[in-house]
């Protein structure tokens, strides 16, 4: 078992941590809200009273929102590569541009850390249930290293590359978690104006080859309008951008992602950044002249 610090405890980092508590791990927690680390020490874990406190470690593993809040703990004064011990293994699983995971990486290494990117998908149930499915870049032996700490977390943990490369493939994800939500939207307001019972609709389309995981986990809430946030509007939001900048970079047409980028801006723009992504119903409800309560 090793000691982890654990710096960003929000609604994916809060059940990350708990459950690499109770995989039997030391976790020392950091976050700036005080809630969140009285909810890691509940769970049986420890809180630290600053980044290099949490650095105090064999393993430290970053949760953070974007690039920005990635480079000012990581990279900046203060921050986890300048306290961190020479063979300390760096996991960021934030989302962020695939260039940023770089830089970090290419600074962890003149230090001797060894760093690995390791973005997520599955949302809030999949970080408390633990079955996440984990993108990583990085070199193989620090992947086989990560692998005991990462098990605590997820189902699917796949080493996809270098540095970079797990970042791409998350983006890759949520392009796809993106048009799915929109089509499942689009879906419900064919059904309803139709006059055709949208429950019973979902659920044959969700026994068939239009099955999916968002049909599995999100129609009922999504047909009762119940978008309280497992994921942002405004997180996705983010993703989006660097969807289209990492096509951008690798010189791409992807005019589907540019479409669904939009709408998830008009959801941002209407009000509804802070729901769940699901809310993308509500954008596409306004379109057609069919606002819900």
């Amino acid at each position: 078992m090793s000691t982890i610090g654990f710096i960003g405890l929000g609604i994916m980092g809060g059940p990350m941590a708990a459950n690499l508590v109770k995989a039997g791990h030391t976790v020392i927690g950091f976050d700036l809200d005080a809630a969140r680390r009285d909810a890691l020490v509940a769970a049986g874990g420890t809180t630290a009273g600053s980044v290099a406190e949490a650095t105090d470690a064999e393993v430290v593993i970053t949760m953070l929102p974007d690039s920005p809040q990635v480079e000012q703990v990581v990279l900046g004064p203060d921050g986890v590569l300048e306290h961190a011990k020479p063979g300390l293994l760096l996991i960021d699983m934030s989302t962020i541009r695939p260039d940023t995971s770089r830089t970090v990486a290419a600074e962890a290494a003149k230090r001797e850390v060894r760093a690995l990117e390791a973005p997520v998908s599955g949302g809030e149930k999949g970080a408390i249930d633990a079955v996440l499915s984990i993108m990583v870049g990085g070199a193989e032996e620090d992947f086989q290293a990560a692998l005991p700490v990462l098990g605590a977390l997820g189902k699917t943990i796949v080493r996809v590359g270098g540095p970079g490369a797990g970042q791409t493939v998350k983006a890759a994800n949520q392009l796809v978690v993106g048009g799915t939500y929109a089509l499942v939207a689009e879906a419900i307001v064919l059904l309803e104006a139709s006059g055709v019972d949208p429950s019973g609709g979902l659920d044959v389309l969700a026994g068939g080859l239009a099955a999916s995981r968002i049909l599995e986990l999100k129609r009922k809430s999504m047909v009762e309008r119940q978008f309280a946030p497992g994921f942002r509007i405004d997180l996705h939001h983010k993703d989006m951008g660097i969807a289209l900048a990492a096509a951008r970079e690798a010189e791409v047409s992807l005019p589907v992602t540019a479409l669904i980028a939009q709408l998830i801006a008009a959801a941002r723009a209407q009000g509804y950044g802070a729901l769940d992504h699901s809310a993308l119903l509500k954008v596409l409800e306004n379109a057609s002249g069919r606002t819900s309560a």
